[in-house]
């Protein structure tokens, strides 16, 4: 590939994509606002008074994937809840290793998890955060350890995932899931 090829690959083509129907947009909203409100309101009543977390930056990320890009398949309940879990674990042993080098633990956490929902068909970008998060994150959180696939990871995913079931099927022109597994 010659040098002036490489760059106009960048140039992309054609029209950006259309905007979306307000519909979209009042349920995109609507679900989002419910599933961050409920995993927020159970961490700051239930779990934080005993110190634990519930809700986690990259949380933010699957909102917009599971209430906003319904039909993507990086949205879809496998690779939301195995993507998050998979990327928990993996970040939690990278910085049980080298964690004392973050900059190289953080970047070895995401790679790897990357890595590993690509082989286990459940890529979900926030994952990659949530790998993050787990070398990068308060004393409060490493002392969680593998817990922290569980919670806060897997059950906050789990409580957006129940939000997004009930609220993305009241429109009859909205369906979610696509596919579960």
């Amino acid at each position: 590939m010659s040098e002036k090829s490489y760059f106009q690959k960048m140039r992309g083509e054609g029209p950006s994509p259309p905007g979306v129907p307000f519909s979209e947009v009042f349920w995109s909203w609507i679900g989002s606002f419910l599933g961050i409100a409920l995993v927020g309101f159970l961490h700051a009543y239930w779990l934080a008074p005993m110190d634990l977390a519930l809700i986690i930056g990259s949380f933010g990320a699957s909102a917009v994937l599971i209430y906003g890009a319904i039909g993507s398949p990086l949205a879809q309940p496998r690779n939301l809840l195995g993507g998050h879990m998979i990327s928990g674990l993996i970040g939690v042993a990278v910085f049980q290793t080298v964690g004392a080098t973050p900059w190289l633990a953080g970047a070895l956490a995401v790679s790897l998890a990357i890595a590993v929902m690509h082989l286990t068909k459940t890529l979900h970008p926030p994952g990659g955060a949530t790998a993050l998060i787990a070398v990068i994150g308060s004393d409060a959180l490493h002392n969680l350890g593998y817990l922290y696939a569980l919670v806060p990871a897997g059950l906050g995913a789990f409580l957006m995932l129940v939000v997004a079931l009930l609220v993305n099927n009241i429109p009859a022109s909205r369906r979610y899931p696509l596919y579960w597994w």
